[in-house]
């Protein structure tokens, strides 16, 4: 995309917000002069809890981070769509997400759209002793609230 900014593409649940999204992320936005993010509908999260957070919420909460330059929520059946639209440069892939990097390259290549597939590093040791997960954020959130 001669001229135009490189843009950088994100995706995720981002339940509740935490500096493990915020690595990631902020590591997103470092490999693009853009930084769009998609973030799942909570019908298309099968391989985990469902969110506690609304869909337009989540979207949001992601938008209304600085690093973030526009946040889309997902397509309801079909990942691709949005990002056919974004027309990214990069994917950057969660280091823990269930993705398997191969099959989307495939799927980009069936689909005639060129984008790098790229994984986040893991989280960076400032983080460790913090709450890293919507997971353990509700588990210590049961634990001391019941």
């Amino acid at each position: 995309m001669s001229g135009e900014p490189r843009r950088a593409l994100a995706q995720g649940t981002f339940d509740i917000l935490h500096p493990g999204h915020l690595h990631y992320l902020e590591e997103a936005a470092d490999r693009g002069e853009e930084l769009h993010v998609i973030v799942s509908r909570a019908k298309n999260v099968t391989h985990k809890s469902a969110p506690v957070c609304p869909d337009r919420q989540r979207r949001d909460m992601v938008g209304a981070l600085s690093i973030v330059d526009e946040a889309h929520l997902g397509h309801p059946e079909d990942f691709f769509v949005p990002v056919r639209e974004i027309d990214p440069d990069v994917i950057v892939l969660g280091f823990d997400q269930h993705h398997d990097d191969d099959a989307i390259r495939t799927a980009l290549r069936d689909r005639g759209l060129d984008a790098e597939v790229v994984r986040a590093s893991a989280r960076e040791p400032r983080y460790d002793g913090e709450l890293l997960s919507t997971k353990e954020i509700v588990a210590k959130l049961v634990e001391r609230h019941g």
